[in-house]
């Protein structure tokens, strides 16, 4: 076996091959970009080598700056991960001729995939079921919509050189031909440098299963079962599982034979996939082969227990495969869920930006997170948005399905827009639970999958109020000189009135909608809390994040973190059900006072006290800054709203505070 491998990608499938390589003894090499240089998979790699600047262009897609990192390395072999430089066979010549391993399939085989209408061609003479269409060199356009008319409308105009649904148009009558062309043409240009098209029929409401491939330099052949890969947004997936649900008879036998002939006609050697399109009667026709591991082989990996990164070290150091055909068993259900930063309501557009915090679901033989990122990572500009993958396992796809909710509700972001909730309503989908999946389900059923309206405030403003006033009630009480009755309410925080009752107002902000909260004391944690009309009997512990609640005799729990936005602190409240995000309106102490920002004595925000410019007793005139923090290389000062005199202080010079926590105790001056 290899004594060392360099991964020539990033982020969670680079963590992954790491994984496995340690587990295996073999030493691992992480190559990084200037974006990447405190990357998790930097973390996790025994050595790293920088690559250059942050743009792929400049780093990722450098084959001269790879190959110098493998030789400077000792790395004998390296693993392409996917995307990057994982189907260039000119990278695969190179490790060729420099004596270093690529851990993937031939040159030839990547050549011949790579193209759409050279691989249709010998799939055609390998006897594996194609569309309808149009391979052919001539690029006539009059040549090519004479093939759409003889092939029938609607078609499905393909650049061959193309993936991931660039240079792709649906075409449903001679109308739209031209202009539909044009575009794809220009589109295939710009991504892949190529603007051959082919032409095939495009087939109504169709199935997107894919055949997991495995082949050795020795001649044997496995397919490791199939995946629907149906559910996609922009000809892209977003949700995976295997096995492919309501399969006729035969079908998985006959993909999967299918696919063995696929991988045997271009002598494939290592993890392939190959992709078919299944119309509603059980016919199948081949799409595409993409050589090198899939996104979503964790799927495959959970029901046949086997480690396809393993099977590519062995296979890539001229073993043959682990197991026979006869081996291969199918255990059970799995799903993937692709946790994206991107905003869904906005046409899934990218959303950058840093994870102020990152909870993930706890790991189990059920539950497993593939991901390159912890808290405080930034998801930037120049790579991919996703943030991880969520996989589970159950025994069958009913149990799998209350799996993924389950695990997408515990999975909680704060920072950067995230298509969690987004997820959570598709898994849940009538539809989907169903088995009524086909490539066009999100635009099928958009009505209901974008349909997201802000909860009534009701629903979370009960736990917002038991929060805050725990939160408040958990404070050290303010300090008493030796004169005073240490047992005296004029030195409780309880807001205790004589001959009145004991109410304290709140006042929440969510979004730019302004609730007051009237919450009164009527028993040991026990609260009357009035919102507009309505009027709930709320009770709870607090413990750190983790809030416990009866409400009306119905008893809740929730997660709620503080955290700066734009400058300020916010709480973020996280249920099964839903998470809210709310800001606090500071309390007014006087129309005829100048305030500063708002902020009060608290951290505005998760940082650092970098300055503490008082001490306890001082008594300090209105405008005087008291405490500088800084966070995300921004100093915010907070500052004295009033004359007064600074009773306590709670935290040193150097301390790292959570946003929203109480820094000092201060007594304004009688006005």
């Amino acid at each position: 076996m290899f004594g060392k491998i360099l991964i020539a990608n990033r982020g969670e499938i680079a963590c992954r091959v790491i994984r496995t390589a340690k587990a295996l003894g073999i030493q691992t090499v992480a190559v990084y970009s200037d974006a990447d240089t405190h990357a998790l998979h930097v973390q996790m790699a025994d050595e790293a080598v920088h690559i250059g600047g942050s743009a792929p262009s400049e780093s990722y897609l450098v084959m001269e700056k790879i190959i110098a990192a493998a030789k400077q390395t000792g790395s004998e072999a390296i693993h392409p991960g996917y995307g990057f430089l994982s189907e260039n066979a000119a990278f695969c010549q190179l490790c060729e001729n420099n004596n270093v391993v690529f851990i993937g399939p031939p040159v030839g085989a990547i050549e011949t995939m790579g193209s759409k209408s050279a691989a249709k061609q010998i799939m055609e003479g390998a006897d594996v079921p194609l569309l309808p269409g149009y391979h052919g060199a001539d690029q006539d356009p009059n040549l090519l919509k004479d093939a759409a008319r003889k092939i029938g409308y609607p078609v499905l105009l393909k650049a061959v050189s193309g993936g991931g649904g660039k240079g792709m148009r649906q075409v449903h009558n001679p109308n739209e031909f031209d202009e539909a062309l044009a575009a794809a043409k220009r589109e295939a240009l710009s991504g892949f440098g190529d603007d051959d098209m082919l032409v095939e029929k495009y087939l109504q409401q169709p199935r997107h299963v894919e055949v997991q491939v495995f082949c050795d330099a020795l001649g044997n052949g496995v397919y490791l079962f199939e995946r629907d890969c149906s559910v996609q947004r922009r000809h892209q997936k977003i949700i995976e599982e295997a096995p492919a649900p309501k399969l006729p008879d035969g079908i998985r036998e006959k993909m999967g034979e299918a696919a063995l002939r696929a991988a045997a006609a271009v002598n494939y050697v290592g993890a392939g996939t190959v992709e078919f399109l299944l119309d509603s009667t059980g016919n199948f026709y081949f799409m595409e082969m993409n050589t090198r591991l899939q996104v979503e082989h964790p799927v495959t990996e959970m029901i046949t227990g086997q480690d396809l990164v393993e099977w590519q070290l062995k296979v890539a150091n001229g073993e043959p495969l682990p197991c026979r055909q006869s081996d291969l068993i199918m255990t059970g259900h799995a799903f993937e869920a692709r946790i994206y930063a991107e905003d869904p309501a906005n046409e899934f557009l990218p959303a950058a930006g840093k994870l102020i915090w990152l909870q993930q679901p706890a790991a189990s033989r059920h539950v497993r997170v593939d991901t390159g990122v912890v808290t405080n990572d930034e998801v930037g500009v120049f790579y991919d948005p996703m943030i991880a993958k969520l996989i589970v396992w159950d025994v069958d796809r009913q149990r799998a399905l209350a799996r993924l909710d389950r695990a997408l509700a515990e999975y909680r972001i704060i920072g950067v827009t995230t298509n969690i909730d987004f997820l959570r309503r598709l898994a849940t989908h009538h539809a989907f639970r169903n088995e009524d999946l086909s490539t066009d389900f999100i635009t099928r059923h958009e009505s209901d999958l974008f349909e997201h309206s802000q909860p009534p405030i009701s629903l979370f403003a009960p736990l917002a109020a038991l929060y805050l006033t725990l939160r408040r009630e958990s404070q050290p009480a303010p300090s008493s000189d030796s004169r005073s009755d240490p047992t005296s309410p004029w030195h409780t925080l309880d807001h205790w009135r004589m001959n009145a009752p004991c109410v304290h107002t709140e006042v929440i902000v969510v979004g730019d909608i302004e609730h007051t909260i009237d919450v009164e004391k009527v028993g040991l944690h026990t609260y009357r809390t009035d919102i507009g009309n309505a009027s709930f009997t709320v009770s709870g512990q607090l413990d750190g994040r983790d809030l416990t609640a009866t409400i009306d005799g119905h008893k809740r729990s929730a997660v709620v973190v503080e955290h700066a936005i734009d400058s300020s602190s916010a709480i973020s409240l996280f249920t099964d059900d839903a998470s809210f995000e709310f800001t606090v309106r500071a309390v007014d102490l006087g129309e005829e006072v100048e305030h500063d920002d708002g902020s009060g004595f608290k951290a505005p925000m998760n940082g650092t006290v970098v300055e503490i410019l008082v001490n306890a007793g001082d008594k300090v005139a209105t405008g005087d800054t008291l405490v500088i923090m800084e966070a995300m290389k921004m100093e915010h000062a907070i500052k004295a709203p009033v004359a007064g005199t600074v009773n306590e202080i709670y935290y040193s010079k150097g301390d790292l505070v959570d946003g929203g926590a109480d820094l000092l105790a201060f007594e304004p001056m009688d006005s």
